[in-house]
């Protein structure tokens, strides 16, 4: 297990056939077409691989249910468990695309629109699919030979593979999908050369194919070489392989979200001074950054260090940097308070700023001293996807669609304990007198965020209402609560 004490995401992904539809599986009956023009939930793909083989591999769709071939190469997608039917062998062509081959009748998968079977003998055009990674597209990069973590190292110009744990903005890179090749994007929206330079433009020497290896993702760039972290600092550059081995494996992990809190006396929360937390210093570093790691469960919240610990409650309610794992005591509630938070430790106390700087777990409510401004720093690029898509603007309004399966990228941008939305041409985000949510403001409107659960984001406009998406995909400022339509993955 890395440092960071994340699990490899799960490869969810859509396959687009030879005519650039997606493979699909409706609702209703358990069929599986071709058909569709765009990646939504029908078309998404999680892949299981065999734990003994790992080219063996079973599709399970958004319904649960298994891709299955029978041996007159009849498809299937109802199985609610894995049998022999179900597994399929990858196999990998020099272009990318997969062709997907029924393990027990050795038969190939492939078809277009109502018309798909498993029952050609060789690989045509019509057995090829190619892989659209429907992850979120935002994550952290382990190399698997140096488990270390890809980060912007600026001064030097390059990503560098040689951070144990991936702190602060640097190391969140963003995946960007063009024409069934991925370019990626560091912090500051440049590319990634196959040479190892930043570029401000993407094009033939940033676009690389994925390759699926044990479970593990290659990078393949334009002239048929890999990826890998290079020399002392891991410059990610392409090597001389062409056949991925170990050094050329990588993991995508989900980013957390890492934060800097200010207390009411005007300093940053820090643990620069040892094992104490305290609010004591003027400045923004790594020492006042911590990473919240949300239980799926309980909600509660580990405050985790750049030194790897968690926050921990001790005797008489202090707050030290001594929880190694989780534990009772290093959960915390966060109560989102609009542009203010406050945070309730395991002995049912609010944690309050002493005059001395001081963390104490010691108050029965939330006043001015047990308010924090809580400021999110590693997602200065915010995309959002909701439960139908992601969101981007309207093709001929200034209103936002969040059922979309491309995505605008928008800036975010702090102001104190309140945040800005900003898009591509720069204009603000704001909720008119309808309670639409347009992308057209000439002045930034207020926004606040909160992180109610793992993975996800609310955003509230400045009456409080919750931004969500309706029926139809329109953005709307009118949510009374945490519905489904109104948290984003981010």
């Amino acid at each position: 297990m890395p440092a960071n004490g994340n699990r490899p995401l799960k490869l969810q992904f859509g396959l687009i056939n030879h005519e650039g539809r997606y493979l699909t599986a409706e609702s209703f009956g358990f069929k599986v077409n071709a058909s569709a023009p765009s990646l939504k939930k029908k078309q998404i793909w999680t892949l299981e691989q065999d734990s003994q083989d790992s080219q063996v591999v079973c599709l399970r769709s958004h319904l649960g249910r298994y891709l299955a071939s029978d041996k007159d190469g009849k498809v299937t997608c109802e199985a609610d468990g894995q049998n022999s039917a179900c597994r399929f062998l990858i196999v990998a062509q020099s272009d990318g695309r997969w062709a997907l081959q029924s393990e027990q009748h050795l038969r190939f998968f492939g078809g277009s629109r109502d018309y798909l079977s498993c029952f050609a003998q060789v690989i045509t055009d019509a057995e090829l699919w190619a892989v659209h990674l429907a992850l979120h597209p935002q994550a952290n990069l382990l190399s698997v030979a140096r488990k270390r973590y890809a980060h912007l190292s600026a001064e030097d110009g390059e990503i560098a593979v040689d951070m144990n744990i991936p702190w602060g903005v640097a190391a969140l890179l963003t995946l960007v999908y063009l024409d069934g090749k991925y370019c990626l994007k560091t912090c500051d929206s440049r590319f990634l050369g196959n040479d190892g330079k930043l570029l401000a433009q993407s094009g033939r020497a940033t676009a690389y194919t994925l390759e699926l290896k044990c479970g593990k993702l290659a990078f393949k760039d334009c002239e048929g070489k890999y990826l890998s972290p290079t020399g002392p600092t891991g410059t990610l550059r392409s090597g001389r392989c062409s056949k991925p081995g170990k050094d050329e494996l990588f993991d995508l992990e989900e980013s957390h979200p890492q934060v800097v809190l200010m207390a009411a006396n005007g300093r940053y929360v820090s643990i620069r001074q040892g094992v104490s937390v305290a609010a004591n210093q003027e400045e923004e570093t790594d020492t006042e950054t911590f990473q919240m790691e949300i239980d799926k469960e309980t909600r509660k919240c580990m405050l985790r260090t750049s030194r790897g610990n968690y926050w921990d409650l001790v005797a008489h309610g202090g707050i030290q940097i001594t929880a190694t794992e989780a534990s009772a005591n290093a959960m915390f509630s966060v109560e989102w308070l609009g542009h203010r938070v406050a945070l309730k430790a395991n002995n049912g106390k609010y944690i309050c700023t002493k005059k001395n700087g001081q963390l104490l777990a010691v108050s029965d409510s939330v006043g001015e001293d047990e308010q924090l401004t809580l400021k999110l720093i590693n997602r200065p690029m915010l995309i959002l996807r909701g439960e139908n898509g992601f969101v981007c603007r309207h093709k001929n309004s200034n209103l936002l669609d969040g059922s979309r399966s491309v995505y605008d990228i928008f800036t975010l941008q702090f102001s104190n304990g309140a945040y800005h939305i900003k898009g591509v041409d720069g204009r603000f985000w704001y909720v008119n007198s309808g309670g639409l949510v347009c992308s057209d403001g000439e002045a930034p409107e207020d926004f606040a965020l909160e992180l109610p659960e793992h993975g996800r984001l609310a955003i509230r406009d400045k009456n409080g209402k919750y931004l969500r998406g309706d029926q139809g995909g329109t953005l709307k400022g009118d949510g009374l609560g945490l519905s489904p339509s109104a948290l984003w993955e981010y």
